[in-house]
């Protein structure tokens, strides 16, 4: 799986290039305002939360590496029409379909790979599995794209590093499509009785057959949607209103995602020992609701003098973040009996995020400011802790990490 792993770091690079100044790149070319550019990014976030659904599914019905090729092609063909004609145009309806389809693209190729990944890694290093993904995935989206943005945004301008990001995302995609030989995720996962409208039906009603199911889904949206929200709003406020300028606060983000991609692995090889359960209960949850705060109370009290203070509470969020990505090992071992049901609901979990986030931003902006808005966002991570105490492993799964196998062989093993 190693090409697989690098091509998604090349992919979520590409992908990431525009997540430290597509708000206001927008609101300059068509949108007019920071609040039209949220509904943009609203709707590609409503999108991006359907696909990540589907592609549980459907890699469930047509195999991971088929829904991996035809989010690569969304993506592509969607962010080329954005680029060449709705931006050129500064036409904002256009700019509202183009941007809004392409959020199809990155989740069906990279949470069908995730998908992959858990059917064939063994559930007890699955923790350590998950954690790889995390870092080739966030290492992109939007570490070094950020930082990648911050050198080629001075030579080539928003709009060409645009293109940019273009070509690195498709040869990332091609590596890892056309690289892994692992040949589980070329077939379908599900048995052949398995019809597609029930393959679908049982990726939904998994939330209530198994309610502990449910509840992780809630808290992976709760997860990453402060993450998505706070990229609206926090580049006009840190370049602008604190000082920082577009530079340092590309840089800020590329600290804070260059942190938790590490953690990531940290807390993935870690959780193996220590408990999935714990790990996201102490190092995710709680640890992000104190984070969130100082990341953004912190260096707005202090000012642009302050940088390095900021960088620390940066990292200290992007460290915390990361407490999260057991997650993915824990929900589908939830429900070894429909795992790729399970699957579907995380993926749903990961892109309602993308639209969550920016909702409430849309939403409490404007009322509660932008400090309402980040204690919002502290709140929910305290009522993910809360949740998390109720994601209790079944026995079958228990058994499985003692022996060693996968979640492809769970079934085989239950008692």
């Amino acid at each position: 799986m190693f090409l697989g792993y690098v091509g998604l770091l090349l992919f979520m690079v590409g992908d990431g290039v525009e997540s430290g100044f597509i708000a206001p790149f927008m609101a300059d070319h068509g949108a007019g305002d920071e609040i039209h550019a949220s509904y943009v990014i609203t709707a590609y976030g409503v999108a991006v939360m359907l696909a990540s659904w589907l592609s549980g599914a459907l890699s469930e019905l047509w195999g991971p590496r088929r829904v991996m090729w035809i989010g690569l092609a969304i993506w592509l063909v969607f962010d080329v029409l954005f680029l060449a004609v709705a931006v050129p145009s500064e036409n904002y309806p256009l700019m509202l379909i183009t941007y809004g389809i392409r959020g199809f693209g990155y989740p069906m190729f990279a949470f069908g790979f995730l998908v992959w990944i858990t059917a064939v890694a063994p559930v007890a290093r699955l923790g350590a599995a998950v954690g790889w993904f995390y870092f080739a995935f966030t290492g992109g989206l939007p570490t070094l794209g950020s930082l990648v943005a911050s050198f080629t945004n001075p030579a080539l301008g928003h709009y060409g590093t645009l293109w940019l990001s273009v070509g690195i995302l498709a040869a990332g995609g091609l590596l890892c499509v056309l690289g892994v030989r692992e040949r589980t995720g070329f077939t379908r996962l599900a048995p052949e009785g398995v019809k597609p409208v029930q393959s679908l039906v049982s990726s939904v009603s998994i939330a209530w057959k198994n309610p502990r199911v449910g509840v992780g889904m809630i808290v992976r949206i709760i997860n990453t949607a402060p993450e998505f929200g706070m990229l609206v709003f926090f580049p006009t406020i840190f370049a602008d209103q604190i000082g920082f300028g577009e530079g340092r606060w590309l840089l800020l983000v590329s600290v804070i995602y260059g942190t938790n991609i590490f953690f990531n692995l940290i807390f993935g090889v870690a959780s193996d020992r220590i408990g999935w359960q714990r790990t996201i209960f102490w190092f995710g949850a709680i640890g992000c609701a104190i984070s969130i705060l100082l990341l953004y109370f912190v260096p707005t009290s202090l000012g642009a003098d302050y940088y390095w203070v900021a960088l620390l509470v940066g990292a200290l969020y992007g460290a915390t973040l990361a407490g999260f990505v057991p997650i993915s090992a824990l929900l589908p071992s939830l429900a070894p009996e429909n795992k790729g049901g399970a699957m579907a609901l995380l993926n749903l979990g990961a892109g309602a995020a993308a639209f969550v986030g920016p909702a409430i931003v849309s939403l409490f902006l404007g009322p509660a400011g932008a400090a309402g808005v980040v204690i919002i966002f502290a709140a929910l991570y305290i009522v993910a802790a809360v949740l998390t105490r109720f994601l209790k492993l079944p026995e079958a799964t228990r058994k499985a990490i003692d022996e060693d196998v996968s979640l492809q062989d769970v079934t085989a093993v239950r008692p």
